[in-house]
């Protein structure tokens, strides 16, 4: 097709990049789903103890599909929202030098699925802390075959949204002991539509992330225990000291959020040991 009917057309592309991070969705298990990706699991711990990591990742869809593998760099806001940067904040390590993987891209067939391998290197020269970047799997958008029929083209202007979908896990490097902590602040609220909602503010200090589950129950007057709030993957990366977030509670017509007390349980799963990283509890009225 010559540049005059290609101008004539008018036609304009756009790539949508469509980033989905580990830790701003809640999940019941310990994978991913993006798109037609899934990754398990959805982060990488390596310490001393542990210096190798293998994520799975398959093509869930109907279509092969190609994934290009990136390091990428974010920090965490408050709110939980990531924002992609360059240079580390103050109290943030990088961990890019300190891990390889391979392979950095993938071609999967319907249904197919493959293994990443990590490895930690040269961490005998790094300072007690914790260092985090993030493995970013994008996924690379089909070329479509240009139309050279000038009578096929549109004659005005036409915008084209191409969405590529990525997913980005995070890889934790340990150096030394933790020293972290964590209080939790609440405040019961209610929305427009009457709908109780727990206000939390979550305060880490000291030199590692923290990544656990929340359980919320209701503790009536006369002693009797309900479930009522669960949200899990929430994660507190350093050099964040506050997190804050929202959580809808159960509309149980049976729960009574003006009498009693929430007990707010936060706790990390290691295999078949869940251990309590912090909890606290609200006196309702």
């Amino acid at each position: 097709m010559n540049n005059t009917l290609f101008m004539k057309a008018g036609i304009a592309l756009f790539i949508l990049s469509i980033v989905v991070m580990a830790e701003q969705l809640f999940h019941p298990s310990d994978s991913i789903n993006q798109g037609d990706l899934v990754i398990m699991p959805r982060r990488v711990i390596l310490d001393a103890s542990k210096r190798t990591q293998e994520l799975n990742i398959a093509n869930s869809g109907a279509d092969s599909a190609k994934y290009l593998i990136s390091v990428v760099q974010y920090r965490m806001l408050e709110s939980g929202a990531f924002e992609e940067i360059t240079e580390p904040d103050s109290g943030q390590n990088f961990a890019d030098k300190n891990f390889r993987f391979f392979p950095r891209s993938v071609t999967l067939a319907p249904n197919e699925s493959q293994t990443i391998k990590i490895q930690a290197i040269n961490t005998n020269v790094l300072k007690p802390g914790e260092y985090r970047s993030h493995l970013y799997f994008r996924a690379v958008a089909k070329d479509k075959p240009i139309e050279d029929d000038a009578s096929k083209l549109p004659q005005s202007l036409s915008v084209h949204l191409v969405p590529t979908f990525g997913v980005a896990i995070p890889v934790i490097i340990r150096s030394g002991n933790s020293t972290v902590k964590v209080n939790i602040d609440l405040q019961v609220i209610w929305d427009v539509n009457k709908i109780p909602q727990l206000s939390m503010t979550f305060r880490r200090t000291g030199n590692m992330s923290v990544y656990g589950d929340l359980k919320v129950e209701h503790i009536a007057p006369t002693g009797k225990i309900t479930q009522v709030g669960i949200a899990k993957g929430l994660a507190i990366y350093t050099p964040n000291q506050i997190r804050k977030t929202l959580l809808n509670l159960d509309r149980n017509p049976a729960i009574d959020y003006h009498k009693g007390k929430l007990n707010i349980i936060y706790s990390t799963s290691g295999g078949s040991k869940t251990e309590v990283i912090t909890s606290s509890q609200i006196d309702l009225f």
